[in-house]
This record gives C-alpha cells, structure tokens and sequence, in this order.
C-alpha cells in the first residue's frame, strides 16, 4: 500500500510528477476477474481493460486519499494501450497538468495519470479532474 500524501491545492504545481506507486498483475485476481466479469476472456492475453482500470484506481485512490477535500469530478481519455501478461509489475504516476482556483475554499486540479509496465511503456493513460480544498 502507498503512503497518501496530506496535500492542499497550494502543495501541488503544474508540471509536478507524483508516483502513485506499483502492483503487480496477480495471476489468480487475473483469473477470477475473467471469470466473473468477462467470461470467455482468454487470459493468455493478458490483463483485460476493466482489470488494468481497476488496477489504476486503486493506486490513485491509495495516493490521493489523504489529499485535502478531495472529489474526483471526472475521468476522461482513457487509453488502454496493452493487457500486461500476469505477474508484469506496472508502475503509475500523476502528472499536474493544470491547476484552477475556485473561490477562497477549493481549486480543480488536473492530472494525467499513467500505469507504465516494467519496460516502460504506456499501458494506461486518463485525464482526471479534481477538487483539492485551499488552506
């Protein structure tokens, strides 16, 4: 598990990157997830979209979690570029990319954030927006 970061709006700057951390595709959750979700879903493929976006958003809740008044308003251009085989070590990241203060309480915060396997290539890609309290 990640250590969350305490953040506020004012904490984060654009071009900042944040590792969410890792995990690992788990050949038996890569198992029971074909089976219960998409039956007949070889997992000689690899991990399916759904498993690799579940994946992420654990990662990124694990990191944003103890981030200041925190609400995900939207997650947009997800990219799923390849299903990591069972046992691949897939790394994320949180890239700032914008930031916008909203009165005196509260800033959207927009971030790409990524999942990368052990070579470094792009597995995963998505445009979050959020809302970060101001101290």
């Amino acid at each position: 598990m990640t250590e969350a970061l305490h953040v506020h709006f004012e904490d984060l700057e654009v071009g900042q990157v944040i590792p969410l951390g890792a995990c690992a595709v788990d050949e038996a959750a890569l198992e029971v997830f074909a089976e219960r979700f998409l039956p007949g879903w070889d997992t000689a493929y690899g991990a399916p979209d759904a498993l690799v976006y579940a994946l992420w958003s654990r990662l990124s809740a694990e990191k944003t979690g103890g981030w200041a008044g925190t609400k995900t308003l939207a997650i947009d251009g997800l990219r799923f570029m390849r299903n990591p085989p069972s046992g691949e070590l897939l790394r994320g990241r949180l890239t700032i990319m914008g930031k916008d203060p909203v009165g005196d309480e509260k800033g959207i915060v927009i971030a790409q954030q990524d999942l990368l396997d052990e070579a470094g290539r792009l597995v995963f890609s998505c445009l979050t927006r959020a809302l970060v309290a101001r101290r």
